[in-house]
């Protein structure tokens, strides 16, 4: 809640939030019905905490390799050769890896799927959410226009910036169902 406070812009910070505000209660319902395991809680509060992060300063504006300089002495950006922030491709990563298993566990609560369906499901149903996501940031920018607008999309003149984060949901998935198959060896989920 704190991070409501002192945002870099207030606009930008309503924006990123609304689909926090539209899908929290639902999320804290289906937890509450026993339909989301506590780890599946766990990762999406995980998420959320670190998109506030990012909605408070900016997706393009979090201090992140601040952080890391201050806390080991060394810059990441600089280390890796990194141009531009990238907290924004951090966190569309995160979408596929960390909501594999709390959109399983809907899915096989709503759906009734199981096995080999329910991964395909969760791992389609990811990729399309990110999707979704970049269209609602492309008609943001068309509508909103101005610095808004480019606050919103948090391109930082990458010309590839939908795609590249497209990939990084898709890798996020990838890496998630393999953690999923290594901890579920040897029994049929």
């Amino acid at each position: 809640m704190f991070l409501a406070f002192n945002v870099q812009s207030r606009e930008d910070w309503l924006l990123e939030n609304l689909l926090v505000f539209i899908l929290g209660g639902p999320i804290v319902w289906l937890f509450l019905k026993g339909y989301l395991s506590l780890t599946s809680y766990a990762l999406v509060i995980l998420f959320s905490s670190l998109h506030c992060i990012g909605a408070h300063y900016t997706y393009s504006l979090v201090p992140y390799d601040s952080w890391v300089q201050d806390l080991l002495g060394v810059s990441l950006n600089s280390g890796l050769g990194w141009q531009r922030n990238h907290y924004d491709r951090l966190l569309h990563f995160l979408w596929g890896f960390l909501f594999f298993k709390p959109l399983s566990e809907f899915l096989n609560f709503s759906a009734r799927l199981q096995g080999r369906p329910l991964v395909i499901f969760t791992f389609f149903t990811l990729i399309v959410g990110s999707t979704f996501y970049e269209l609602i940031e492309w008609v943001a920018a068309i509508v909103l226009g101005g610095d808004l607008g480019v606050a919103y999309v948090g391109a930082q003149g990458d010309a590839w910036d939908a795609q590249k984060d497209q990939a990084l949901a898709i890798f996020g998935s990838v890496c998630a169902l393999i953690c999923r198959s290594w901890f579920n060896r040897g029994r049929r989920v």
